[in-house]
């Protein structure tokens, strides 16, 4: 392998790209790629995948489609995330006294 042609090829590949960030599709591999996937990668890592016929660029809907998915499911880790916190409140000795007996002449 000629590897200032193969170098170059990514650099004329990265140069065409339209982002900084690129939306592959993944082709099926000998090494256990799987067919269909679709990451966002950085447009260097997108040109090599290119050269190497591990994947394909997305197509404008692919890439808006895969983007607004992640973005829902962005939503739903933050949002568990959020009911997931503890929430702590520190309080005086003299408010927990004062809490106690507010809550048993309450119960009286």
């Amino acid at each position: 392998m000629d590897l200032k042609a193969y170098y170059r090829k990514i650099r004329e590949v990265e140069a065409q790209l339209p982002a900084d960030d690129v939306v592959i599709v993944s082709y099926e591999t000998p090494d256990g790629g799987v067919p269909g996937v679709k990451t966002e990668v950085p447009r260097r890592l997108a040109a090599k995948l290119l050269v190497e016929g591990k994947g394909r660029l997305a197509t404008e809907e692919e890439a808006a489609e895969y983007r607004k998915e992640m973005e829902a499911s962005y939503r739903r880790a933050q949002e568990t995330a959020a009911a997931s916190k503890v929430q702590i409140a520190v309080v005086s000795d003299a408010e927990l006294r004062a809490w106690r007996s507010l809550k048993s002449h309450k119960q009286a």
